[in-house]
């Protein structure tokens, strides 16, 4: 579904991505995790032009990802994209918020798109907030309209940008319950996450970077419960028992 192939990306003289090769298989789950500035949320951006990168391959489905093609659009639609920050219209209320996409980069019948949307929201537990303005909302509500959001687009992926690390710590569990039951649907997910225990329960396999490279890589259960590099060993002893 997603390959990465010896992908190199550079800000200025600062080299951020150094050699990524990596895939995402259809149906599976693969959690991003490393300490912060390791190029994870680049690497996730790249995915669907947000940043460019300089050298190698990204694939969608076969389709070259190049941020000054025209085809970026059509790659935007197929994989959507949540954020840290939720990144909601403010001025409209969260059905519309979910409708925004289907209606006017899809161009789908108005009556469909609500309908969908309607449903959407019903299905991450938002039914009673259809109404409500971003403003009016918990930081874990406003996350799962984004969610929501995404689904409205039928992307064949989902791109997770640390969804939960905007959050206070009453609201992660809900975000984290709607993304699991997305992972038991096998939705195609890239999650940048420092929850190293949803990443061991929910995903197929994790990578592991550090400093723009991928250190290491394996099943969740595997490499979180014995990794094999000492870098991987050091990190998640600091992430699970922090001092």
């Amino acid at each position: 579904m997603i390959t990465f192939e010896n992908v190199e990306k550079s800000f200025g003289r600062h080299t951020v991505l150094k050699g990524i090769d990596a895939e995402v298989r259809k149906g599976e789950v693969v959690c991003l995790i490393g300490p912060s500035g390791s190029g994870k949320s680049t690497l996730l951006r790249c995915v669907n032009g947000l940043e460019t990168y300089q050298r190698g391959q990204i694939r969608v489905g076969g389709t070259l990802v190049d941020a000054s093609s025209k085809l970026i659009h059509g790659i935007c639609a197929r994989v959507s994209m949540v954020f840290q920050k939720f990144n909601l219209f403010p001025n409209r209320t969260a059905l519309e918020n979910v409708m925004e996409g289907p209606l006017y980069v899809l161009r789908e019948n108005r009556h469909d798109v609500r309908e969908r949307a309607m449903a959407l929201l019903a299905r991450v537990g938002l039914e009673d907030k259809m109404h409500a303005y971003p403003a009016m909302l918990s930081g874990g509500q406003q996350q799962r309209v984004a969610i929501a959001r995404a689904l409205g687009m039928r992307p064949e992926a989902i791109l997770f940008d640390e969804p939960t690390s905007a959050l206070d710590p009453e609201t992660v569990g809900e975000v984290l319950h709607v993304m699991r039951a997305l992972a038991e649907e096998r939705m195609t997910m890239l999650i940048v996450t420092h929850e190293i225990q949803f990443a061991r329960e929910v995903s197929d396999s994790v990578l592991f970077l550090d400093s723009g490279r991928i250190v290491e890589r394996g099943p969740a259960k595997e490499l979180l419960r014995n990794p094999t590099h000492e870098r991987t060993r050091d990190f998640l002893r600091r992430v699970m028992h922090p001092v």
